[in-house]
């Protein structure tokens, strides 16, 4: 399955548009429609651009959605196709869907021990924390669906929290070798990176997704972290879900929580999910979960080719 179709699958799960993944690099599980951006709120982008606190050229247009599987509100973007925006499975249903299915992590992340829990996830600091606030987030690795990390959020935000050395505006990887502009965390530590993508890119705020991919040791609100099995989903979940199978890559996303605990996260947010089967799996246990079909967490074929989640979307 191709990038732009596991994050639109994921998206769609989601709820969020795939409009705005395909820029930003989603395809549909469920997507949509990108809109006109009305006049005045173009006027309006203007000077928000031109009163950047870095003096960076805000012109840029918005991306297009990008990721599969979730639905989050699509961004406008005219350099993406419809076709790209997100449109996750995962978005759209209870629990947050498909990056596209998020982009799928080029490398297997390791397991981390499951220790956190839906309580237990940190509140990020409120506007204008500074750098010390910003540090111990980073140190405790948290994403939550408030604070610096809410749906009002922006690049200058982060900036103020993390330390702007800390954050990066750049491309970043989407479906089909797309590329989205988003901030970018701790860009050259692989375990505290983290990518936030905007509804609005021009002026680099209003939070559209959250990625968690590659080596990256932060965890999502309910405890998700890269590298879960099936079984330690389940248990923060309290019951199984829905997957849809894999792809020819190995590749599967999360469709439905179920109406479990991780359908619904505080802060309103929604997440999306990939998961990788084990590259030691046997072709033939593959063949029997295969991606035009959904399947139960507890499915023993399932089960058989031991997946772990490889790729995580928070998304509003």
């Amino acid at each position: 399955m191709q990038t732009v179709g596991m994050r639109a699958a994921l998206l769609g799960g989601i709820g969020l548009p795939a409009t705005l993944l395909t820029a930003c690099v989603v395809n549909q599980l469920v997507v949509s429609p990108a809109k006109a951006v009305p006049l005045a709120a173009q006027q309006q982008l203007a000077q928000t651009q031109s009163a950047a606190p870095d003096g960076s050229d805000q012109s840029a247009p918005a991306p297009s959605p990008r990721r599969k599987g979730s639905k989050l509100t699509t961004p406008t973007n005219p350099d993406l196709d419809a076709d790209d925006q997100l449109a996750p499975s995962q978005m759209q249903q209870k629990m947050p869907a498909a990056v596209s299915q998020p982009m799928s992590a080029p490398v297997k992340p390791t397991r981390p021990a499951v220790h956190a829990s839906a309580d237990a996830v940190a509140t990020a600091p409120p506007a204008g924390a500074g750098p010390k606030a910003g540090a111990a987030i980073a140190s405790a690795h948290v994403v939550a669906c408030s604070g610096v990390f809410s749906k009002d959020s922006s690049h200058l935000r982060l900036a103020m929290t993390f330390d702007s050395k800390n954050v990066t505006f750049t491309d970043v990887a989407g479906d089909n070798g797309a590329k989205v502009p988003a901030s970018v965390l701790f860009a050259n530590d692989p375990k505290r990176r983290l990518e936030v993508w905007w509804t609005n890119a021009a002026a680099r705020n209003t939070t559209y997704l959250i990625v968690i991919n590659g080596k990256s040791t932060w965890s999502a609100p309910g405890g998700m972290k890269l590298g879960l099995t099936l079984a330690q989903l389940e248990k923060l979940n309290h019951k199984p879900f829905k997957v849809k199978g894999f792809d020819k890559d190995g590749t599967a996303t999360v469709s439905d929580w179920d109406g479990g605990a991780l359908a619904t996260l505080a802060g309103g947010c929604k997440s999306g999910m990939s998961l990788k089967a084990d590259p030691k799996a046997a072709p033939d246990a593959l063949a029997a979960v295969p991606a035009d079909k959904e399947f139960s967490s507890s499915d023993p074929a399932l089960r058989a080719v031991k997946p772990e989640v490889s790729e995580i979307l928070i998304g509003y």
